[in-house]
């Protein structure tokens, strides 16, 4: 396993983010905790949740998964970079109370506390804004967590969908009090989905944030969508059958599996190691459902895209141009 430090923190993590949202609407107890164990074993020590994931009526869900593996023992707690998040309702269906949402001190204070019960802890090394709070302002956000802080039940704070400008407001804010600030930002960032690159990725670098790419094969398009479909009979579904409906997405798409093809590559492993050689990035999330995708997964930090390949890449998926040159002179 590889590992590099989390922005500007002393913070080593592995290369690869275990993303768990699939556990508990997806993947059963017994399978997540087997997923867990292996990426252990594999040296992956970074594991990513939010107190949502489990949706619906079952929120809260994944979180008390991890939980029960924690409660196993056999240093798996004192082993995993722990990170969750913050922001999504918590409330069940018909049952919608004030407070229960965002980012108010009053929300972080309570969401903090159900999220350590469920993960059988004491503490959270990263925790993660998951959205913008238009309503509440940073003084008081960054207030709420200096509080966890001091009480050593949350040691980082990161950000996930901020936006550049929101990612300077808030540690200059942070920084007024004295704070060490946002440690990483968790943005949508793939070969197909390079807008980040325009903003979000420079504001994360100035201010020394771990960036954490989330959908890294963007909804399963660049896993080889087409030849699945073409040898196995699996048709796509979702965002990803919308996205091949589209004649000049599909043209894309073709047109990246055959350059894959060409040099004897796996296309979900190439798009995870093409994120592995962008500036900034700390690691991509995966998230699988089963012990074999997270063995591909694995097999993406052993792979080295030669020149030739990451030209062809960038032919095929342009990116926006630096800012403001993309959009001004």
């Amino acid at each position: 396993m590889k590992y590099t430090q989390l922005g500007r923190t002393g913070l080593k993590v592995s290369r690869l983010v275990l993303g768990t949202m699939n556990f508990g609407p997806q993947t059963d107890e017994p399978t997540s905790h087997g997923i867990l164990d292996a990426a252990l074993d594999a040296g992956l020590n970074f594991v990513d949740t939010a107190n949502v994931y489990g949706w619906g009526e079952n929120k809260g869900r994944t979180e008390e998964i991890i939980g029960t593996w924690f409660a196993q023992g056999g240093g798996r707690r004192e082993k995993t970079v722990l990170a969750t998040k913050v922001y999504g309702s918590m409330s069940r269906e018909g049952e919608t109370w004030p407070n229960e949402d965002r980012l108010s001190a009053l929300n972080i204070r309570r969401a903090v506390e159900a999220s350590l019960k469920r993960l059988q802890t004491d503490h959270i090394d990263v925790y993660q804004f998951h959205h913008i709070d238009r309503r509440t302002p940073f003084e008081e956000i960054w207030q709420a967590v200096d509080v966890l802080i001091q009480q050593g039940k949350v040691l980082y704070a990161g950000s996930s969908n901020f936006p550049g400008y929101k990612i300077a407001q808030a540690n200059e804010t942070a920084a007024r009090r004295g704070m060490v600030g946002l440690v990483s930002e968790q943005c949508l960032y793939n070969l197909s989905e390079r807008r980040a690159e325009m903003e979000v990725i420079p504001a994360a670098q100035e201010y020394g944030l771990g960036v954490i790419p989330w959908s890294p094969l963007h909804g399963g398009l660049l896993g080889g969508v087409i030849k699945k479909e073409t040898e196995g009979g699996r048709r796509a579904s979702g965002r990803a059958a919308d996205a091949l409906a589209d004649s000049k997405t599909r043209a894309q798409l073709q047109a990246y599996e055959d350059l894959l093809d060409k040099h004897g590559l796996e296309p979900g492993e190439a798009a995870l190691a093409w994120l592995l050689t962008r500036p900034g990035v700390t690691g991509p999330i995966v998230g699988p459902r089963t012990a074999q995708q997270l063995e591909s997964a694995l097999r993406a930090l052993e792979l080295e895209l030669s020149e030739e390949v990451l030209a062809g890449l960038d032919e095929i998926f342009p990116g926006p141009g630096p800012s403001p040159e993309a959009f001004a002179w």
